[in-house]
């Protein structure tokens, strides 16, 4: 029979607050990092609400600012703590906005050279305008609805301009 080569459990220590973050956000951020590489099924997008909204390196106001955004721009929710979302953006960066500067409107950007935006979610359907990368477009019907259902792939959008159509799913970044 082997001997075991675990050692006995040591007391508990308690949580390091060496790098200034409260242990509850320590662990919430520790547990985002396994969380994250699982996928993105049933991911959550918001929209910056703000025309200035920052992006730190940590969840406080004392950490690292990386980027500043201005209003509507999507970003993929990735875990939310108290007061403080962890987000990614299209292009990939990950950090941290205050869970206000959010709002629930949505919005997807174009993420390829262009994107046609038809008047039927259909390959064939006229173009009613092209959409150049990093363009933003206001979601005008969610998953939701019945039309969405019924054509999946497609989410319909709409410029600020005020020209509405399809745009495929595969083109945007948002939704």
């Amino acid at each position: 029979m082997r001997s075991s080569s675990r050692k006995p459990a040591s007391s508990p220590r308690r949580p390091s607050r060496s790098n200034g973050m409260p242990s509850r956000i320590a662990a919430a951020v520790a547990a985002a990092a396994f969380a994250w590489p699982l996928g993105t099924l049933g991911a959550e997008y918001r929209a910056t609400s703000d025309p200035a909204t920052v992006l730190y390196d940590a969840p406080s106001l004392k950490s690292r600012p990386l980027f500043v955004y201005g209003r509507d721009v999507p970003v993929e929710v990735l875990v939310t703590v108290e007061g403080w979302t962890k987000v990614r953006d299209a292009g990939g960066t990950i950090g941290w906005m205050q869970a206000k500067s959010l709002t629930d409107k949505r919005v997807v950007v174009i993420r390829p050279a262009f994107a046609d935006v038809r008047a039927a979610p259909e390959e064939n359907a006229p173009v009613v305008f092209r959409a150049e990368k990093d363009v933003l477009l206001e979601v005008t019907e969610t998953a939701a609805t019945p039309t969405a259902s019924s054509t999946p792939g497609w989410v319909k959008v709409r410029h600020r301009d005020g020209a509405s159509g399809y745009v495929r799913l595969a083109q945007v970044f948002g939704f």
